[in-house]
């Protein structure tokens, strides 16, 4: 899954491009929510939004551009909850805290939407969330920059950090089958919870 950071608006469209954007996305949700990722396609999509293939092939550019749209959409809206939502996820906890929130609501994030991130590959990335996830980095770097670690090289373990939420992550992404998402969530985010309070004793 290509994942942008998204710091501020989304970039300025027209009125009607950005209407149709909202409208295919909602009934790209609708369509998921009937009958599973596995079976969206571009002509079902154009035809339960009353739109031509044109626009949807417009819009889109491919089946996979659906999907990575749709998790582009969630990821703001996950982005706006860790900027600016409730603590620990949102401002206002202790760096810690929210260390240990960011990574268990970035598990939950991956794992509830597995299908549409397997869904996204466009058959030139090797895993469901491709590149390392920005955002992380970025999060991850700051909390730590808030923390009293001496002199730990706080570059490098944001590197390490980082991949050590989305390796797990992605491993379970990538295999052909979850038996409980719940548990995987938990154990991911207890996981995270365990390495965090480790690393980041004083």
């Amino acid at each position: 899954m290509s994942q942008p950071v998204i710091w501020g608006a989304p970039p300025a469209e027209r009125a009607d491009a950005a209407r149709n954007r909202v409208h295919l996305l909602a009934a790209a949700r609708q369509m998921i929510a009937e009958r599973g990722a596995a079976r969206l396609t571009m002509d079902g999509l154009a035809e339960r939004a009353g739109l031509g293939k044109g626009t949807v092939f417009r819009r889109f550019g491919t089946r996979a551009g659906i999907f990575q749209a749709l998790l582009d959409d969630d990821e703001r809206e996950f982005q706006q909850r860790v900027l600016s939502g409730p603590p620990p996820l949102g401002p206002g906890a202790a760096p810690l805290e929210r260390l240990i929130a960011y990574g268990r609501a970035r598990a939950v994030f991956m794992v509830s939407r597995r299908d549409i991130a397997r869904a996204a590959l466009d058959g030139s990335q090797p895993t469901p969330a491709g590149r390392r996830t920005p955002m992380s980095q970025v999060h991850i770097r700051m909390l730590l920059g808030q923390l009293s670690l001496g002199r730990a090289d706080l570059d490098m373990l944001t590197i390490q950090l980082t991949a050590a939420l989305d390796g797990p992550v992605l491993l379970y992404l990538s295999s052909g089958e979850l038996a409980d998402a719940d548990e995987v969530e938990q154990r991911i985010g207890q996981a995270w919870q365990d390495l965090a309070e480790r690393v980041c004793r004083p």
